[in-house]
């Protein structure tokens, strides 16, 4: 009857120690000095209301003096569309229409304001039958056969 005695506790599993008491700085030092390996990371602005951050990098961007800009569409390459759509009578709505764009898109490759995309160029070229890229700007488009 040994071992319905009330009196004897048998434990078979330490519990560990909670979360919190695991990163008291208490807990770190005994575990290093049990010889435990004990990783440690400090979170950044952890708690902090801190989204904006200034960096070496960023004042190294700040002081850069070069501007960037994207390349625009030349100007002669607008007045060549502007005068290949009015010879074909057309206004830039209905050549937004043909090509499927929206008459700002026209309105901004005739002014010199639109940043240049091949597609929109080539669809443009063969709605006016005129050449906007390349070093035959203004001439009329040959219209070869495809080869595929």
């Amino acid at each position: 009857m040994a071992e319905s005695d009330w009196d004897t506790v048998t434990v078979l599993r330490k519990k560990g120690p909670s979360a919190a008491q695991a990163k008291s700085k208490q807990a770190i030092l005994a575990a290093q000095r049990r010889g435990e390996d004990v990783e440690t990371s400090k979170k950044w602005a952890a708690g902090q209301n801190k989204q904006h951050f200034i960096t070496k990098n960023t004042a190294k961007l700040d002081r850069e003096t070069e501007e960037l800009h994207h390349d625009r569409v030349p100007l002669e390459v607008g007045k060549v569309i502007q005068q290949g759509r009015q010879s074909k009578g057309m206004t830039q709505k209905d050549l937004a229409t043909k090509i499927n764009e929206k008459p700002q898109v026209i309105a901004d490759y005739e002014s010199g304001r639109a940043i240049p995309n091949n597609q929109v160029m080539g669809k443009i070229e063969r709605a006016i039958g005129l050449k906007l890229r390349g070093k035959d700007i203004g001439k009329p488009l040959e219209t070869g056969p495809k080869g595929k």
